[in-house]
């Protein structure tokens, strides 16, 4: 299907912009990046199927080759989604004829000239940070406007007299603020052609370290945390799959449908995106924790720390010897020996996977103190393998562990818990205690995720025990099968050490490659497990302490950006950014802020700031820079449904959610949420059901604050 190559639709009023002038340079250039990117679909489609008909069975080849497919299937899928529109605009430069274009992707025709500049590199950055104080050598900047495949608008900025005789009506503040305006789908629109300067700085600040987009409502935090995703993976190679890759951290699953598509839009695929209740397996049973300083136990940093004397109780050596008793050999093990095999594992290593570790040196131990004169050591070492007594010796000293029963002991035996924990009184172990084990809470997640890493997967170890007798199944096989075509060879008269197959055979090396890998015992991954590179956490000003652990064992290099706003915290946020996050184990983390509002009108924002002043008079209120000329609507409860149907009737396009009455059914474009899982989210309509229902105190405020600030056009306050 060809493209257009004329993709202008401006609507009447705007038919001054259709000027020649002022569009034949863009026509044209449109006409090759058509061609151009025809060609580099067909070219990627050629490639990818040739490279699914390499053959690569195996190894680093097999590796590579899948690789390779994923990258093109990748890149084809990106090029797909977008037509001309991939384009975002254009700059032009102080003595430079030609404008250079801005593309969500690079791309340069058959001769190898750029038609279209990565928005992510050097060379585009001028076009999202010029300012006309700071215009970065540019004459003019162009941004365009697309719907449906279509330049609906298009606006100028002139940086020098130059720029004034190459652009339109200097209309880009108003028609940048129209932008902001348009309607909201139940996914985070397209908003790279409108990023600013101040998000852009912070996009492209470099991944060493933590930092903090600090910002309230409207600023644009969220937009800056998926596009900075979607730059460092281009811009920073120690931050690619193969070296860790990036984990984006959300607040809950509403948020993480909204933003879905913005990062496959920008070709990124490959981030593993999640809540922090996704990374522990047991969060789709756990609950609230219904006692609020049960709670606020669960969620002390001491507790989590509780995770190793815990283990360490089932890491204890036995304090007797052990005479192991054998057909062919009697061998004692002493105290000491028990203490140097337990001593001998790796430090960091989990408990189930340091216990085969173990187990193996207690069995050279036993094996070098042997005086054998009819057994090889391998073989009586086979023999100690079956050996009951000493097999259950050292299971009860070093036994495999699930770590939701080591989780639940704490809450069920308090004589545990009081060893682990000294600092706890009395009555705080009582107020911890449960009949239940497995009453899974959402405070015990970061527990569970903890006691999870230390201990490793039991499964592992066993599993790992079948690999190796699978294995040795395996190259008894090849030895049989080598074994035969020896023997042929012998009765066909070759050579048997002679050059050829035959030969090859016998080495051990190949006879290791020819075992069937398919036939071993393999574990699918879990892809949230890490570490990573870096990690993107949203609404980070909601994460306990204890769920700050969780994210930094997945982040060894320490790289961060933390997104959030102290006064959207539920729970308080007392502290500065800086002594948080030094206080969980993240010092000297650099903070940028966001002030400008650019997402909700000022008549709202007018309702929403006494309301969180009220109880944080010194809240970061961002500064709106749009109208909707909609004033905020004060209306009964029981006109609820009027209004919606109302609004529905009147707007064809956009989102609506009423918060606070979970009474009120989902439907096509209306959702039903609480304050809580609003956050992050915009909506066109806001109808907020009862806000002094919602509760006093900062909880209260916060959340009536969070749902009035999810509007983009009109704010509607009901009341009983």
């Amino acid at each position: 299907m060809p493209h257009d190559t004329a993709p202008f639709a401006l609507p009447d009023a705007l038919a001054d912009k259709l000027e020649p002038s002022l569009t034949d340079t863009d026509r044209d250039h449109f006409r090759t990046v058509a061609a151009s990117l025809e060609h580099a679909i067909a070219e990627l489609e050629a490639g990818l199927a040739e490279t699914k008909q390499a053959t690569a069975r195996h190894g680093t080849a097999a590796l590579e080759r899948d690789q390779e497919v994923h990258r093109q299937t990748a890149r084809l899928r990106a090029l797909r989604r977008f037509d001309l529109d991939l384009c975002l605009g254009r700059i032009v430069h102080e003595g430079v004829a030609e404008p250079t274009y801005i593309g969500r992707f690079g791309l340069s025709d058959q001769d190898g000239r750029r038609l279209l500049v990565d928005w992510r590199s050097p060379a585009a950055e001028p076009f999202f940070a010029a300012t006309h104080a700071h215009p970065q050598g540019l004459v003019s900047r162009r941004r365009y406007r697309w719907t449906g495949g279509r330049i609906v608008d298009y606006w100028d900025e002139a940086f020098t007299e130059e720029g004034l005789t190459h652009t339109a009506a200097l209309d880009d503040q108003s028609a940048f603020i129209a932008t902001l305006g348009g309607s909201r789908t139940a996914r985070m629109r397209d908003v790279l052609g409108t990023i600013q300067s101040d998000q852009d700085a912070i996009i492209r600040a470099g991944s060493k370290g933590a930092l903090v987009v600090d910002g309230g409502p409207g600023t644009g935090k969220t937009v800056v945390a998926l596009h900075r995703t979607a730059y460092l993976l281009y811009s920073d190679p120690r931050l690619g799959h193969r070296h860790g890759g990036v984990l984006f951290v959300g607040p809950h699953q509403p948020y993480l449908a909204y933003v879905s598509d913005v990062l496959p839009s920008l070709g990124e695929e490959g981030v593993q995106t999640c809540t922090v209740r996704d990374l522990v397996p047991e969060a789709p049973a756990a609950r609230p924790e219904a006692d609020e300083r049960v709670a606020a136990l669960k969620a002390d940093l001491r507790m989590v720390a509780a995770i190793e004397p815990a283990v360490a109780l089932y890491e204890e050596p036995p304090s007797d010897a052990l005479l192991v008793e054998t057909p062919w050999a009697d061998v004692r093990i002493t105290v000491a020996e028990w203490k140097e095999a337990f001593d001998s594992a790796d430090p960091g290593t989990p408990h189930n996977l340091a216990r085969d570790d173990v187990w193996e040196e207690v069995l050279t131990i036993l094996v070098d103190k042997a005086d054998l004169d009819d057994l090889s050591p391998d073989e009586f070492r086979a023999v100690l393998e079956r050996n009951a007594a000493l097999r259950e010796e050292f299971d009860r000293h070093w036994p495999l562990l699930e770590h939701t029963d080591l989780v639940g002991d704490l809450w069920t035996v308090p004589a545990y818990l009081r060893h682990c924990t000294p600092w706890l009184g009395p009555d705080e172990v009582t107020a911890l205690r449960r009949e239940d084990p497995e009453a899974w809470t959402y405070a015990d997640l970061p527990l569970l995720d903890a006691a999870r890493l230390r201990l490793g997967d039991p499964e592992a170890s066993r599993r790992r025990r079948r690999t190796q007798a699978a294995e040795a199944r395996e190259r008894a096989r090849m030895g049989e099968v080598i074994d035969d075509l020896r023997t042929t060879a012998r009765e066909s008269g070759a050579d048997e050490f002679g050059d050829g197959l035959v030969s090859m055979l016998v080495h051990g090396d190949l006879q290791t490659a020819l075992v069937d890998d398919a036939a071993l015992p393999t574990a699918d991954p879990d892809l949230l497990e890490g570490p990573f590179a870096h990690i993107v956490v949203d609404e980070a000003q909601e994460l306990s302490d204890a769920e700050w652990q969780m994210l930094l064992r997945r982040n060894p290099s320490r790289s961060f950006t933390i997104v959030g706003d102290p006064a959207q915290a539920r729970h308080g946020f007392t502290e500065t950014w800086t002594e948080r996050l030094t206080r969980i184990g993240l010092p000297d983390a650099t903070v940028a802020p966001l002030t400008v509002n650019y997402r909700t009108p000022a008549e709202v924002m007018a309702e929403a700031e006494p309301v969180i002043r009220a109880v944080l008079p010194d809240a970061n209120v961002p500064t709106s820079i749009r109208e909707s000329r909609i004033p905020v609507l004060r209306a009964p409860v029981a006109d609820r449904d009027r209004i919606v149907a109302e609004w529905l009737a009147e707007h064809a396009e956009g989102t609506a959610v009423v918060i606070g009455d979970a009474s009120y059914a989902d439907s096509a474009r209306v959702r039903s949420l609480t304050p809580e899982l609003a956050k992050g989210l915009e909506f066109d309509l806001v109808v907020l059901v009862d806000p002094q229902r919602l509760g006093d105190g900062i909880t209260g405020a916060v959340d009536r604050y969070v749902a009035m600030t999810r509007a983009t056009q009109q704010l509607v306050l009901l009341t009983s």
